[in-house]
């Protein structure tokens, strides 16, 4: 029986569907915690797992639809003449896929991870977490500028909510503000990137914006305006200054999602206007994509590398791995606008892998800080120490996360690293020669951020886990539930799949990048089998499955010698101190001391504070601070103008109806003078 073509029409939909159906579940989900408001046992054990479960749906649903065409849907939502226009695209089922992928991890954590107590009730924590992730999904399905604004500050607000939870604390609520406000500061500039993109015509959908011509002046303003609004939100450099700041107050499920998943939205909504709204690229947007980038990617890792704090050294490394994102996205335009499609194809498929993989292991690192917290009610590294003897489950999926973030093979974060690496090599053959000249210097500071990157990890993953205990409640430190292991366990055999299966990736990246710059390493890489050659055997190639075997014959020799030669014996005992008799956790190296070096060698991107010790002090001690120049030099001044600018204003308030009414005259007066000329 052949099928008729309604019911092919009927079955071309399906998959977004199924996906709005999963985000119709969330919101069921989310409105079940409040009919279960201080149901803790109920909200914890039944609607996070539920939110879980269809997170993987999800995931699935997307990872089915990627190949597909394109389908587009109007919702009977929003206003009379603006209803809600969704469309389904490559592009659009890769970042559905990441966000998925990540929920349905972070969600079967969090269903073990949320105590009582937390400040706010747990079914409305439920609300605010699943609003979060159905808002998220949305913004990636939204067609127009209305419903994509629309289900974008519902994200922001639904994630302020989740960062102030614990609001009693005046510190956290300060957090949130700063997070809340830039994030609106940047959905300015994103409304006003729409604003041009829709080119006077009064249609504020996508498709119309893609049947504009804009000329370079226009086109540029409104790509300036989309890599304000959108940097905003992924933390790009000056606008950082939110992460470190809202990542340490939320909950570490909270800051899983926002720093694996929300930060994505931002790189998917400036990859929508830059290679699918616009219709052209110029060289000078990706040159100045590649500066901010790097200026960000190396800002962020050295930053990192001196902080003390777990959770605040995970924020500044997503400002890195955002910059490594950009300068991707970067290198991808300048590519295509020279034409070179294959190589700005080997620049985006670098992109999406990293952004694949960056969601994957900065969920797992920041459950793992959640597990750490929870263990020991600690987030100081300096008070931490050893916990591998205690909390092995922790510590070992902790580690993969840890090696597939500084970008060790045979992991995700390596993989996509290597292949940016692999698209900066093929930059000489530019047309233009500053770029010639310049790029590869941008190539060897990112191989610089790498490299800080990998020291970063070991001293987060060295003074956590490492050595001996610093304080003595480390030894009732416990080990995570049944839930928080399955969500990790979940996140780190992503990171390894991602590590080994490179080639099914990038065979699975194929569309969408064929969807943005009309090539492909899809057939490139099919080719060669389990042999990751994006440009060819000649050029350069990598092995996972190769690396990993050559790993564990390494092991299985060393094991088999000493077994041959010294007859399975060992002999413990303690490390050598130099003669030194005892030995305590005050003689390992403390997080400011491996954090020293980078703190000398860099010094002049840190606000430095020292508090020196006094003869009179009865404890001396001696503390040193690294703050951020750019929140004295840029955001501290903008905050005492606009307090003086609000007293000014306020004097205009006495309090007194006659004052108010003579202010309305007063305007009405103007107003006529200004129709009557």
């Amino acid at each position: 029986m052949v099928p008729s073509p309604a019911i092919d029409a009927q079955l071309a939909w399906l998959p977004l569907h199924w996906m709005l159906a999963v985000l119709v579940g969330w919101l069921a989900v989310g409105i079940g915690g409040v009919f279960a408001l201080r149901r803790f046992d109920f909200v914890a054990h039944v609607l996070f797992p539920a939110g879980g479960a269809l997170g993987l749906a999800l995931f699935v649903i997307a990872a089915v639809a990627l190949p597909g065409p394109a389908h587009t849907v109007v919702l009977p939502l929003g206003l009379p003449d603006l209803p809600f226009h969704l469309r389904l695209d490559s592009l659009s089922a890769f970042f559905l896929m990441v966000i998925g992928a990540a929920a349905a991890g972070v969600s079967a954590f969090a269903a073990g991870y949320f105590r009582k107590g937390e400040g706010t009730p747990p079914g409305l924590l439920c609300l605010e977490y699943h609003l979060f992730l159905a808002s998220m999904a949305m913004v990636v399905l939204a067609d127009d500028a209305y419903a994509f604004m629309v289900m974008w500050e519902t994200m922001a607000l639904s994630s302020f909510f989740l960062v102030t939870a614990n609001h009693r604390i005046a510190e956290i609520r300060r957090a949130g503000y700063v997070y809340l406000l830039v994030a609106h500061v940047g959905a300015i500039g994103i409304l006003m990137c729409f604003g041009l993109l829709q080119a006077n015509t009064g249609d504020y959908t996508f498709a119309n914006m893609r049947a504009q011509q804009l000329q370079p002046f226009w086109a540029s303003l409104a790509f300036l305006l989309a890599v304000f609004g959108f940097g905003a939100k992924a933390g790009i450099l000056p606008l950082h200054v939110w992460l470190p700041e809202a990542h340490p107050a939320a909950p570490s499920p909270v800051s899983a999602l926002m720093s694996g998943v929300m930060l994505k939205t931002a790189v998917y909504g400036l990859l929508r206007v830059s290679f699918d709204l616009l219709g052209t690229q110029l060289w000078w947007w990706g040159a100045l994509l590649l500066a901010l980038g790097l200026v960000s990617a190396l800002y962020g890792v050295i930053f990192a590398a001196v902080q003390v704090d777990m959770k605040r050294l995970l924020a500044y490394s997503s400002i890195e791995n955002i910059g490594l994102l950009f300068a991707a996205i970067g290198l991808a335009l300048v590519f295509s606008a020279y034409n070179m499609q294959m190589l700005a194809a080997l620049a985006l498929t670098a992109c999406l892998y990293h952004v694949a993989s960056h969601a994957l292991f900065k969920s797992l690192l920041f459950v793992g800080t959640g597990s750490v917290l929870h263990a020991t009610g600690e987030r100081n590294l300096g008070k931490l120490g050893g916990l591998i003897r205690y909390t092995p489950w922790v510590a070992w999926a902790t580690l993969i996360g840890v090696l597939a973030s500084a970008g060790l093979p045979p992991l995700g974060g390596f993989v996509s690293e290597w292949l940016l690496l692999q698209s900066f090599l093929f930059t000489p053959g530019l047309p233009h020669p500053v770029l010639n000249m310049l790029i590869p210097v941008v190539a060897a500071l990112i191989a610089l951020v790498a490299a800080l990157a990998g020291y970063t990890m070991v001293k987060f993953f060295g003074v956590i886990f490492l050595g001996q205990p610093r304080e003595e409640k480390l030894a009732r430190a416990h080990d995570a539930g049944r839930w928080e292991r399955a969500g990790m366990l979940w996140l780190a055999t992503g990171c390894v799949a991602l590590g080994l299966l490179p080639n099914q990736f990038i065979q699975l990246i194929d569309p969408v990048t064929q969807a943005l710059v009309q090539a492909g390493l899809g057939a490139t890489v099919s080719a060669t089998g389990w042999l990751l050659a994006p440009t060819g055997v000649a050029r350069a190639s990598y092995g996972p499955v190769i690396f990993l075997l050559g790993i564990a014959a390494s092991f299985a020799l060393a094991w088999l010698l000493v077994r041959r030669l010294y007859h399975g014996q060992l002999r413990r005992s303690p490390p050598w101190a130099c003669g030194f008799p005892w030995q305590s956790a005050r003689m390992q190296d403390t997080a400011e001391g491996f954090g020293q070096p980078i703190r000398q060698i860099f010094e002049p991107f840190f606000r430095m504070q020292r508090e020196l010790p006094t003869p009179f002090d009865e404890r001396p001690r001696y503390r040193v601070s690294a703050d951020d120049h750019l929140w004295h030099w840029l955001y501290l001044p903008i905050a005492a103008a606009t307090a003086r600018v609000a007293r000014l204003i306020g004097l205009l308030q006495q309090g007194r109806i006659a004052v108010y009414l003579m202010y309305s005259f007063v305007t009405l007066i103007v107003m006529l003078l200004m129709v009557s000329r």
